[in-house]
């Protein structure tokens, strides 16, 4: 037994030198994006039912790295700003598939042609799904006008302080735990399956094995990121290419949370266009990558590569530091919500929120009841959707008008 549990854990430090560099420099790069982008950029560009704000807004969704439960409330801020529904759907589409922070991990571990690959993928998926959604509205009447947005999605000033926080707080904070089950994850499958076990394996060959991925992926939540590690260790054991790119396509962009939310937000129509897109794209696109390029020496499985370079080294301490000081920061909260069924805070100054399943979906509230001049700090405790609200002369029906405005469902609590 322990041989194997030291096996497992030097599986894990590889994958986590591998994962550290790469997954720090998407982070940075998405804090630029974040706060250096102009304010309102992104909402101005999406409005009209036309081809060319589906391909804006797939093509601006490509480099964020939102989840697949977090760039729901995103798209339909979106949406409710007077982005189109065919926009919205592509952005919903393309956006969880990649993200600066995956396309350099997966360039990592799978290579820069898969990498690159999986991003055109992920795009014209977007624009087909997102094209498909106008023309089903060609006779529709319904165009809803834009309205000023409850908060900014990007353009905040700040500089590198608030570059950091973003990078640390907002995103790593929302894929932290999948980072880690992603690793855990890796590790498990390198060491229960040796390597190319599964190449003899008829079934898991070809659409058969790609159908059975699929269906598989779309319920499951998967984060982008942190699936990349899991993707490696199964190519490593025999798993075609096309099979892994159907995984990292499906898995982030679906999962049975995000298509009730898709479902409230954007109505039956879209969901059903919605997921026949992701599984029907996926599926091709995994056939012509084992077509084009779908030999054995097609990806780069990084694991363990190089692992004496220092960067990398400093990378994973660094990374691994900054897990267990976000793990402590959930704890704490949790402490709060102790509080809160003791009833030692103040339920008059809170809101209970529906629909928040990430850190990304707390920041979001945060920030749409922060633009209250009246609120002076909002909490929001994912745990139980509870938000205590500290201010003066508060207006809880309003408030949570705000809250549903960015995308949730909310009431006062007390």
């Amino acid at each position: 037994m322990q041989p194997v549990l030291t096996d497992f854990f030097d599986k894990a430090w590889q994958v986590m030198l591998e994962l550290s560099p790469s997954l720090l420099l998407g982070l940075l790069i998405a804090g630029l994006l974040h706060v250096f982008l102009p304010r309102g950029f992104i909402h101005r560009r999406l409005s009209g039912s036309r081809f060319r704000s589906v391909a804006e807004a797939t093509l601006l969704g490509v480099p964020l790295p939102l989840c697949s439960c977090g760039v729901v409330p995103t798209a339909l801020g979106l949406r409710n700003d007077g982005a189109s529904r065919g926009a919205a759907t592509g952005f919903l589409i393309s956006t969880p598939q990649t993200g600066v922070d995956s396309i350099f991990v997966s360039a990592t571990f799978l290579g820069w042609p898969f990498a690159l690959f999986k991003v055109v993928a992920a795009m014209l998926t977007g624009l087909l799904g997102g094209q498909l959604v106008n023309l089903s509205e060609r006779n529709s009447a319904d165009h809803s006008a834009a309205k000023p947005p409850v908060f900014e999605v990007s353009g905040r000033s700040g500089g590198l302080s608030e570059v950091l926080r973003y990078a640390v707080f907002e995103l790593l904070a929302m894929i932290d735990i999948w980072i880690l089950i992603g690793v855990a994850a890796s590790a498990l499958i390198a060491v229960l399956i040796p390597a190319g076990s599964l190449a003899d394996v008829s079934w898991l060959q070809g659409i058969w094995g790609m159908l059975l991925v699929l269906a598989i992926a779309m319920p499951l939540y998967v984060c982008t990121t942190g699936s990349v590690p899991i993707a490696a260790s199964l190519i490593a054991a025999g798993m075609p290419l096309g099979s892994a790119l159907v995984f990292l396509m499906a898995g982030p962009a679906t999962n049975l949370a995000t298509i009730g939310a898709v479902f409230r937000g954007l109505g039956k129509r879209v969901v059903i266009i919605y997921l026949l897109t992701v599984a029907g794209m996926s599926i091709i696109f995994g056939l012509l990558f084992d077509w084009v390029l779908g030999s054995p020496g097609a990806a780069s499985v990084g694991m363990g590569a190089h692992a004496h370079q220092w960067y990398k080294f400093a990378s994973a301490i660094l990374v691994c530091a900054t897990l267990f000081a976000l793990l402590g920061r959930r704890i704490f909260r949790r402490l709060i919500k102790s509080k809160i069924h003791k009833g030692e805070i103040d339920m008059q100054k809170t809101l209970k929120v529906e629909g928040m399943t990430c850190e990304h979906c707390v920041a979001t509230v945060k920030k749409a009841l922060e633009s209250d001049p009246a609120v002076s700090s909002a909490s929001p405790d994912l745990a139980s959707g509870l938000v205590s609200i500290e201010g003066e002369n508060l207006n809880l029906d309003a408030l949570a008008g705000l809250v549903e405005q960015a995308g949730y469902k909310a009431k006062p609590a007390g």
